[in-house]
């Protein structure tokens, strides 16, 4: 009885093998297909040229240790020029909160946002 069991096993996996093997998946190629292959970097959001974007900063509170905190994080980076404060309406307090940030080429935007999130400046995401 258990052979019997075993058997059935068997022919149950051989069948499951046999049609994964037989569904088309997303990497079959009939003859004369090329492939569309290119070369992607890690983040699709490397500037290609030297710039400024504006990041939105919403846990950004003080400009006092906050904003310190942040423009020292990204001017880390060997790509970040200069952060400067966005324009608040009251000097002392922070209404916009928003960074302007100069960048050579080869910034990448989504490792600077990960960078502000590990420093606790979460949902900072790019305004222009």
């Amino acid at each position: 009885m258990r052979s019997l069991a075993y058997g059935i096993a068997v022919l149950a996996a051989l069948g499951i093998a046999i049609a994964i093997a037989l569904v088309p998946g997303e990497t079959e190629q009939t003859s004369g297909d090329v492939p569309n292959v290119s070369a992607t970097p890690a983040s699709a959001n490397v500037m290609s040229e030297p710039g400024k974007l504006v990041l939105s900063v919403p846990e950004m509170h003080c400009e006092f240790a906050c904003f310190p905190t942040i423009k020292e994080t990204l001017e880390e980076t060997a790509t970040v020029n200069e952060v400067a404060l966005a324009e608040q309406k009251e000097e002392g307090t922070i209404d916009n909160r928003q960074v302007i940030v100069q960048y050579d080429a080869g910034f990448d935007v989504d490792a600077a946002i990960k960078l502000l999130d590990s420093k606790g400046f979460a949902k900072s995401e790019v305004v222009q």
